[in-house]
C-alpha cells in the first residue's frame, strides 16, 4: 500500500518550532520517502514497525554509487567534492554487509523470507556531464536544483552506460556535488527539509530502487557532530547514506515495514548516535578496521534504537 500524505502545513510548522505532542513530519511525498534534516526529524515513537505486505530486500542487496560531479553548477559557480569523498562512501558500501548494524534488518521479512545480513557493492561511476537546467527552487542552493525526474534519468543513464542491472534487490545511490540542491513535491527541498531520500520507479519493466544523496556538508542540519575519517563531508553523507540504505532494504517500495505513524526504521532513530566511544569518541562503529559515525536503527526486538541486533 502507499502511505497517505500528512498535511503540508503540519510539516512546515516543524521547521520553525519544536515538535508538538502528536505532530508527525510529512516524510512521504508521493512515492518518495525522505530523511529529515536535524531539528525536523521525529522523536522515536514507542510503537514498533509493522509489516504491510510488500517486498523487502530479503536476499543480498547490491548497491551502486553514482557520483554526479560536473565542474560547475547550473549557475556557473565552480563545484567539487572533498578529496576522499568518493572513496570513503564506496568503502562504506564494502564494509556494511555482515555488520551488526545490518544484522538488525534480519528480524524483518516479507512473504518469501527474512532479510539476510548480506550486502555487496556493485560498483561506482563518476559522471562529469553537466547538470540539467534547474526546474525547481531550493532556497538553500539558489539557481541550482534538480527534481526527481532528473535523478531517475541519471540512474537510467548510469545503468545503460555501465551495463548494470536493475531489480528489487539493487539500490542506486546518486551523489551530487557541493552546492547542488533538489526538491520533491514542489516545496520540500534539500538542506532545509531533508538530507536525502529514497524511492522507486520502473525501467524497461524492471523495478528500480534509488536514493538521492545531496552533499551533506552543504548545510548544518545534515552534518554529523564528529568526523572519524577527517572528512566531514564524506562522514556526514555516509550517515544519511546509511539511513537510506537501511530503509531501502526493509521498505524498498514503501509498502513493507513502517510504523503506525508512517515512519520507517531509520526515521525512528534519525540523528541518534548513541554514545560514540570509538576512535577518540568520533565514531560509534568499526567495520573491517574502519571507523564510521552512523545513526542507530529501530530494533523491534528491544522496542528501541540500537547499533546491533536483533
Amino acid at each position: 500500500m502507499r502511505k497517505s500524505l500528512i498535511a503540508l502545513a503540519g510539516a512546515l510548522a516543524l521547521l520553525i518550532g519544536p515538535q508538538s505532542a502528536g505532530a508527525t513530519p510529512r516524510l512521504t511525498v508521493g512515492p518518495i520517502h525522505i530523511a529529515a534534516a536535524a531539528g525536523i526529524a521525529p522523536t522515536a515513537a514507542p510503537n514498533n514497525l509493522m509489516y504491510w505486505g510488500g517486498p523487502t530486500m530479503h536476499a543480498t542487496s547490491t548497491t551502486y554509487a553514482i557520483f554526479w560531479e560536473p565542474p560547475t553548477l547550473q549557475s556557473g559557480a565552480l563545484t567539487a567534492v572533498s578529496s576522499t569523498y568518493n572513496a570513503l562512501i564506496s568503502r562504506y558500501f564494502q564494509d556494511v554487509g555482515g555488520s551488526a548494524l545490518y544484522n538488525i534488518n534480519t528480524q524483518y521479512y516479507d512473504g518469501t523470507a527474512h532479510i539476510a545480513n548480506s550486502s555487496t557493492f556493485g560498483g561506482s561511476w563518476v559522471d562529469t556531464s553537466a547538470y540539467p537546467a534547474s526546474t525547481c527552487n531550493d532556497t538553500a542552493t539558489p539557481g541550482n536544483c534538480l527534481n526527481d525526474a532528473q535523478f531517475q534519468a541519471e540512474v537510467a543513464k548510469a545503468i545503460q552506460t555501465n551495463g548494470w542491472t536493475a531489480g528489487p534487490d539493487h539500490v542506486f545511490f546518486v551523489y551530487t556535488s557541493a552546492g547542488e540542491g533538489s526538491c520533491v513535491g514542489g516545496t520540500e527541498c534539500a538542506f532545509t527539509f531533508y538530507c536525502a531520500y529514497h524511492s522507486h520507479s520502473t525501467l524497461n519493466g524492471q523495478t528500480v530502487i534509488y536514493a538521492s544523496q545531496p552533499y551533506a556538508d552543504s548545510a548544518p542540519g545534515c552534518r554529523v557532530p564528529s568526523s572519524p575519517n577527517n572528512d566531514i563531508a564524506a562522514d556526514s553523507t555516509i550517515n544519511v547514506t546509511s539511513h537510506e540504505h537501511m530503509e531501502a532494504v526493509t521498505d524498498p517500495q514503501l509498502d513493507a515495514w513502517y510504523d503506525l505513524t508512517q515512519h520507517e526504521n531509520a526515521d525512528k532513530c534519525a540523528w541518534d548516535f548513541g554514545t560514540p566511544s570509538l576512535n577518540g569518541g568520533t565514531a560509534n562503529v568499526q567495520w573491517n578496521t574502519h571507523y564510521y559515525l552512523v545513526q542507530q536503527e529501530w530494533n523491534n526486538t528491544i522496542g528501541g534504537c540500537s547499533l546491533g541486533g536483533p
